[in-house]
């Protein structure tokens, strides 16, 4: 169990990305105060981990009902995800804060944490380690996440208000790189073999 549960819990880090996912949520709540970047953390976390456990339970009799390949899950997260990157790259300095109340579900709850990797390994996963360790992997995973959001003031202290502007926009354009990536991949899935 405890083997299981370590073994399924690396691949959903790297899907997971917590330390990548971080820049993002800094640059999308910069502006606002302590109690609304707790929030966030909290909804990103709550929407993250009721999407995911519920996917493991749920994900292939979905796929299965409306005729889903997961390569076409992957282009639409993508899609979703290079609109987000898009809107970030041209948005003012005056509309950030008019964003709160969503933000923590989208994007940073789904497709970020709880994203077409995640799902798509919980899947693979399951059948592979079992869905107790799945489970607990998944949580432990998202939960580390949500932590990290929590502790990003550090992250803004060092890097001063210059520094996070800059960090930023570059980060919306790393949103965009992963969002072709996902688009790509997921291409890439439909047209192999035995794909649909």
């Amino acid at each position: 169990m405890i083997k299981n549960t370590l073994l399924a819990f690396i691949p959903l880090f790297v899907a997971v990305d917590a330390i990548g996912v971080l820049p993002v949520f800094v640059s999308l709540t910069q502006g606002m105060d302590e109690k609304g970047k707790r929030r966030v953390a909290y909804q990103s976390t709550l929407t993250a981990i009721c999407l995911a456990v519920g996917f493991v339970f749920l994900g292939k009799a979905i796929f299965v009902f409306l005729g889903i390949a997961i390569g076409d899950f992957m282009v639409a997260g993508g899609v979703i995800l290079f609109c987000i990157a898009i809107l970030d790259i041209l948005r003012t300095e005056g509309e950030t804060r008019g964003r709160g109340s969503e933000l923590g579900a989208v994007p940073l709850g789904t497709p970020l944490i709880a994203g077409p990797a995640v799902l798509t390994t919980s899947l693979a996963i399951v059948d592979e380690y079992g869905l107790l360790p799945t489970l607990i992997s998944v949580v432990l995973n998202i939960l580390l996440s949500g932590f990290l959001f929590s502790v990003s003031g550090v992250l803004l202290r060092f890097l001063g208000g210059p520094g996070t502007k800059a960090l930023s926009k570059i980060t919306s354009l790393l949103l965009g790189a992963i969002a072709v990536m996902l688009v790509r991949k997921g291409i890439f899935l439909l047209l192999s073999p035995g794909a649909g």
